[in-house]
């Protein structure tokens, strides 16, 4: 064997280890997978919550639509925003 065959064989064997390493720890390599994942389960989550919540808000624009209002939404959002009641509503107050 010549030395010049041995330092190309430790060069070539440096960069396999190198390639490995990064093949595991690397931005995406095998140890990256299981945080993409934790990851995308936590966005789903998230994403689901929010649809909820958009399609919540979604059917109270549809209440509240000036053209054909649900009385009763209206009616609440009058007395809990501006203290209004109806001349034959009795009003009772709870203490906290």
């Amino acid at each position: 064997m010549l030395p010049n065959d041995s330092l190309t064989q430790s060069f070539a064997l440096v960069a396999l280890l190198v390639l490995g390493a990064i093949g595991v720890a690397g931005p995406s390599g095998l140890l990256a997978w299981g945080e993409n994942a934790r990851l995308l389960e936590q966005r789903e989550a998230e994403i689901a919550q929010l649809t909820a919540e958009r399609d919540r808000m979604k059917n109270r624009v549809t209440l509240l639509d000036p053209r054909q209002a649900d009385p009763d939404l209206v009616g609440e959002l009058l007395r809990s925003n501006l203290n209004m009641a109806h001349p034959d509503e009795l009003v009772i107050s709870v203490p906290d």
